[in-house]
């Protein structure tokens, strides 16, 4: 009984190491070329799922390689020692992939990266399976959010479902894009805008309100916009303190968002508008009016 027992775990363990050992064979064959024209046919947030998905299956084969090994030798079976190399090896390979999924022909590894991996750092899996995980849908979401990317995401999804209800998450996303570098992350703008800056400025309208927002656009440590009141409309510019000098011109206020930033707002103001016209015998004129407008923004605090 005891030596039926004993050919049954080894049959097991077997069948485990055929299985671990036929793995790695498909992904060697697995190059760049294929993963371009898989790219091209599928779309870039596809291929990455995929191969994100068997970056974690092959780190899980590793593991489960080393339990094997390590039971073996209790055993008493002489047996390779599996992990520390191959794992250093697979990451380089995964690296070299994305590169490959982001770069596009020949040398592709000097492409800029998208709005989701320009906001969202962070090496991989630090914080574990679920740390992944959750920048993998952080950066998706932000992708979506910028109009990156278009489509029914997990993280875009997930993103909407938040941003309806004022979430964190979607709090998150939008402190992201509207701290980032405007030149790689870009801004959220368009029929969501208002939405997103209602919900990161922790403003509630209610069906009573008579307040609305329009034009926005969220980026680069600003946001600027329309407020709609009974009295009328007034443009409006907010400045991150983090990013900006305090306006030099007109007044404002400060204000903070749901994430703890501190902003500084400022409503147009009336201003002097001359419009020249000829006067005649070569001479011009101007003709004085008073509009309205946002004062000049400050100076940026990286220009200094």
């Amino acid at each position: 009984m005891k030596h039926k027992k004993k050919l049954i775990l080894l049959l097991t363990l077997v069948a485990c190491m055929v299985l671990l050992f036929s793995f790695p064979v498909c992904a060697a064959e697995l190059t760049e070329a294929q993963v371009e024209d898989a790219v091209a046919s599928q779309g870039k947030e596809a291929v990455t799922g995929n191969v994100f998905v068997w970056f974690l299956c092959a780190i899980a084969f590793l593991k489960v390689s080393q339990k094997i090994d390590s039971f073996m030798a209790s055993l008493g079976v002489n047996v390779g020692n599996t992990g520390g190399n191959m794992l250093a090896e697979l990451m380089i390979a995964g690296r070299g992939i994305s590169g490959a999924i982001r770069g596009g022909h020949g040398g592709g590894f000097h492409r800029a990266a998208s709005p989701g991996s320009a906001t969202v750092g962070g090496n991989f899996l630090s914080g574990g399976l679920s740390g992944a995980v959750g920048r993998q849908m952080e950066r998706s979401a932000v992708n979506a959010a910028t109009g990156y990317t278009e489509g029914g995401s997990v993280g875009n999804l997930l993103y909407q479902s938040s941003l309806n209800k004022g979430g964190d998450f979607a709090n998150t996303v939008i402190g992201n894009v509207a701290k980032g570098n405007y030149g790689q992350v870009g801004s959220i703008n368009g029929a969501e805008a208002s939405k997103a800056y209602e919900s990161y400025m922790g403003i509630h309208n209610d069906n009573n309100s008579n307040t609305t927002y329009s034009n926005i656009e969220i980026g680069g440590g600003r946001i600027t916009g329309t407020e709609t009141t009974d009295g009328g409309s007034r443009d409006f510019a907010l400045y991150n303190s983090d990013q900006y000098m305090k306006p030099s011109q007109g007044e404002f206020e400060t204000v903070q968002a749901v994430d703890g930033s501190t902003w500084y707002k400022q409503y147009a103001q009336d201003t002097v508008s001359k419009t020249p016209y000829d006067a005649g015998n070569g001479k011009v004129a101007y003709t004085e009016s008073i509009v309205q407008q946002v004062p000049p923004a400050p100076q940026r605090k990286d220009k200094i």
